[in-house]
Order: structure tokens, then sequence, then C-alpha cells
């Protein structure tokens, strides 16, 4: 069905031919490409033996492409430690850990079941540069592994403490108010779409002393319902979260680094929002500057407003928010689909840190989540997009838009986006689909909404 190939990682779907989808021989030569980069690396010109750590989502295909990363790994001489079923921000917290030289996690994220993927990190247990990127794809195209003599293959070790040191690192941060979120005995219901939430976050509450109810917590990969935490795939958690009289629901994709709130309610949080109360209660701590991605609510920015600091928006993608928060020393950031970055613990998505600090600030405020969101900015966001066609030149239209709205507050780091007084619009080009996303925000749904068709409009008179 589909092979991605991008500086982030290769995914696509199980089963089919090679280069079209994501078959064994494809784990292979992407694996093999991503061990050669990290033999060929300047730190790794000597002679110590190279470590990596691995660990996977509860997909089905999981196993079978765990076992052919690892075997490759060992072919190229390099050592694997395999963490087993984990979640992506445990194994980037693991890499620095053991430290390892990188890892790679097995997983295709909110991507549906037949999906899987390899996302590679570097030795800061953070995602691999544009250019180290790159180069790894160059290697895969030339075929250019050179594997290891038979005396020098790397060996294989399970570690199934990745979880459990995870949890001990996040209940060890000075934020983390343990004593208060106890003290609450909050009730939640836990929705982890059967995968590696459903081992993760119930021994995190343990520890806090939270009363949970599993809905999906079982590590089948078999999901219930579309794995992406939007509204119209929660409807069973938001009624056993008002059945349960629950303080509030978690939801989590599949590798657990997208964390989604229900209020007591049944209503969503809002995605958004999982960012904006976490950076609520860190800047109230903490001041720093903050950031968020062009696509993510402006809510965030009035939130570093309200406490006095800075914000800024980085280009769409993990890596680019990362970047921009180590450049201006930013204590909390994070992507608007719920991905909560706290460097204090590591320079990724984690919604495991984001569940406890979410629970401190809950704790804290003595609130219903339903009135913690009502304190919050009120903005509604627009998705919408345009099919392209192989004559549309997506650069000359946007150069179009741009020129037309030169008076407005226009940013041009990740395709347009423009500042409105009452809203914004952000237009990009997908780097997965052929399509331009057009990403809206205003303070009605219909507002926004309007706003997206408004500019549907414009570009295809442009075009």
């Amino acid at each position: 069905m589909a092979l991605i190939k991008s500086i982030s990682g290769i995914r696509g779907t199980i089963g089919g031919k090679i280069n079209d989808n994501l078959t064994p021989i494809d784990a292979v030569k992407f694996a093999a490409a991503y061990g050669t980069w990290l033999a060929n690396s300047q730190e790794n010109k000597s002679d110590k033996k190279l470590k990596v750590i691995i660990g996977r989502d509860a997909r089905i295909s999981g196993e079978m492409i765990s076992q052919l990363v690892s075997s490759t790994l060992i072919g190229l001489g390099i050592d694997v430690i395999d963490l087993g079923l984990s979640t992506t921000p445990t194994v980037e917290v693991m890499v620095p850990h053991l430290k390892a030289d990188g890892g790679i996690i097995l997983t295709a994220s909110h991507n549906p079941k037949q999906w899987n993927a390899l996302k590679l990190l570097n030795a800061k247990g953070e995602f691999v540069s544009g250019l180290d990127g790159a180069e790894i794809l160059k290697i895969a195209e030339n075929d250019d592994y050179h594997f290891a003599e038979v005396d020098d293959l790397g060996t294989y070790e399970k570690n199934e403490e990745g979880i459990q040191i995870h949890i001990d690192k996040i209940l060890q941060l000075p934020l983390v108010n343990a004593d208060a979120i106890a003290e609450k005995k909050f009730k939640v219901v836990i929705d982890a779409v059967n995968s590696t939430g459903g081992i993760s976050i119930p021994p995190l509450l343990d520890k806090l002393g939270v009363e949970y109810v599993k809905l999906y917590c079982d590590p089948t990969g078999h999901f219930p319902h579309n794995p992406e935490p939007l509204k119209e795939h929660l409807t069973d958690i938001s009624k056993k979260v008002v059945e349960e009289k629950a303080d509030f629901g978690i939801v989590v994709d599949p590798d657990v680094d997208r964390l989604a709130i229900i209020s007591e309610d049944g209503e969503m949080f809002g995605e958004e929002y999982t960012l904006v109360a976490v950076a609520d209660y860190v800047l109230g701590k903490t001041p720093s500057a903050t950031v968020s991605n062009l696509s993510s609510s402006r809510a965030l920015r009035d939130i570093a407003e309200k406490h006095g600091q800075k914000y800024e928006a980085s280009a769409v993608g993990e890596v680019n928010v990362v970047t921009k928060m180590k450049e201006n020393g930013a204590k909390i950031g994070g992507e608007g689909n719920g991905g909560i970055i706290y460097p204090e613990l590591h320079y990724g998505r984690d919604s495991l840190v984001g569940i406890a600090l979410f629970l401190s600030h809950l704790a804290e405020k003595e609130m219903k989540v339903s009135e913690l969101r009502a304190s919050y900015p009120p903005y509604f966001m627009g998705k919408k997009k345009i099919e392209l066609t192989p004559e549309i030149d997506v650069d000359a239209l946007l150069q179009k838009v741009e020129e037309k709205y030169e008076n407005e507050d226009i940013s041009t780091v990740d395709g347009v986006k423009i500042d409105f007084e009452n809203g914004w619009v952000h237009l990009r080009k997908s780097n997965t689909e052929p399509i331009i996303r057009i990403y809206t925000e205003a303070p009605t749904q219909q507002e926004a909404d309007d706003l997206g068709d408004r500019f549907i409009a414009e570009l295809q008179t442009m075009g």
C-alpha cells in the first residue's frame, strides 16, 4: 500500500512488494543503513563495540520487525538491548541511561494496525537530525553496508526494566507533586488502545496513588478503534468516564507519545490543551520561554504571555520543536497533538511525564477538569486539505498567498502562516501525501471552518 522514507525513519504497511511496502527486506535494508551510519559516525571511529536499544509498541507485526532489526544489527557487529514491549519515550530515556550509541523504536505511532515503522534515535535518545537522516537514506539507496565477520558479531540481550526506570525518573522530578496527587485520591479511566500504554500508565498511577479503570489496556495490538486520539474515535471512554464518576479520562496513542484528556463530563479537554495546561503549571514554577509548532494552538502563546514569558513557533516536526527549545532554553514545549516535551527528563514527546505533570497541576488547582479547561482562552481549530495534481506548482501558489497578505503578520518558516487579529491560517505542503494542508484557528468552530473554506476558494482561483 505505501512505503514512506523520510529523514526521521521509514514507515509503511506490512506485506506486499519490496520498496512499495514495509516488507522484511525493507526493514533489514533500513536497519543495516542505520547501523552502518552509526559505525561511520565520527564519534564511533574507535574500535569500541556499538550498542543500540530497541523497543516496540504492541502492533501485531512488531515482533517480526523486531527480530529482523535485531538480527541485522547483530550482523553488523552491534550489540542489541531489546526492551521488548515499550513506549517511544521509554526507549528515548533508556538510550542515554544505558549509555548506548543509538536506538530504534518500532512503531507507526497513531497509524492503523497494518502500518509499522522504524524511528531512529541518536546517542542522546533524540530523533536523528535531518542531515543524518538524509545520510542514512543514501546508504540504504546504495546498499552500502559492510557486515561483520563471524568472530565480530554483536550480542543480544533483553532488558525488561525500561518502563520501571522511566517511571522512577518521572517520580524524581521536582515538579511532580506525588504527595498532593495521592492526597486527592483521583479516579481516572485509561484508554490505551490495546497497546503499551496499558503496561506503562497503570504502574505510574499506582506509584502516584491514583485509582484507575482500564479500558483497552491489553497489549494485543488489536486496536479497538482508530488509534489516533481524536474526538470521533473516543466515544467509549467518554461514556465510561461519566459512568464511573471519574475525575477524568486518559487517552494515548499506541506508542504513548500523544496524550489526550477527557473531562469529568465526558467532553474532550482538547488535544491542543494538554500542552497548554502542562505549560501553565511548568511556567508557574520555572519561568522560561516555550515552543510549539506553527500548526499548534495560539492558546500556548497566551499562557506564555500570562506568565510574562516568550513564545516561539517552530516548523512542524518534533525534531524542529526540540531544536528551537534548545536554542531558547525552553523548559516546556511540544506539539498541539498532545505531545508534551519536558527537557528536565528528556527531549521527546512523553505522555507519561505529561500525565504526572497534569495530575500535579490539577491537585494544586483544586478544580474539576472541565473548570480547568474553561479557565483557558477558548480557541477552535479547523483542518482541511486540497488534493494536488501534477500541474499545480505549490511553491508558486504559496508565494502568491504571501504576496497577497504581505501586510499581515506572516511566517514562512514552514509553508505560509498568516496571523490575523482573531485567528490564523497555516498552509503547508504535506510531507507524506500529495496535498496542501490548511490549518485554521479562531474563537469559534464556525469561524475556523469558514476561514479554511475561504482559503481553499482563494487557492483555487490563484491556481
